[in-house]
């Protein structure tokens, strides 16, 4: 039984687990929207948000906690420098999942977009064109 027990694991080991929601969430951060499946979309977007309420209080020590997590310095860089401050009034909810219609080639997965509520014009302008 599972009683209790939070999280997914994905069908994956522990250190695969971490390294690919650190993989994810800072492509998440990079990009402002990616296209994945509806699991790994639900298992990362708190991971994505805990990180945006650390980065709306810009110190060193929130920083480096982010850094930590995400391991990797452009992602922390641009959550701290572009997403704190766009969160800044936000109390919360920063992401938003949409699930997809068509499901994914091969396995038939579903397929959902994990992306942030607030995007700005030339951003969402830059996405749609890729």
């Amino acid at each position: 039984m599972r009683h209790r027990v939070s999280g997914s694991k994905l069908g994956r080991t522990t250190s695969h687990r971490i390294a690919m929601t650190r993989n994810m969430a800072a492509s998440v951060i990079e990009h402002e929207r990616i296209i994945t499946t509806l699991p790994k979309a639900k298992a990362i977007k708190p991971f994505v948000e805990k990180l945006v309420t650390l980065a709306k209080e810009p110190s060193q020590h929130n920083r480096r906690r982010a850094f930590a997590k995400l391991r990797n310095k452009e992602a922390t860089a641009k959550l701290f420098d572009v997403l704190g401050p766009r969160f800044a009034d936000r109390p919360g909810g920063y992401c938003r999942v949409v699930k997809l219609a068509k499901r994914r080639l091969g396995d038939a997965g579903e397929r959902a977009i994990l992306e942030f509520v607030e995007r700005t014009p030339a951003e969402m302008a830059a996405s749609d064109e890729a």
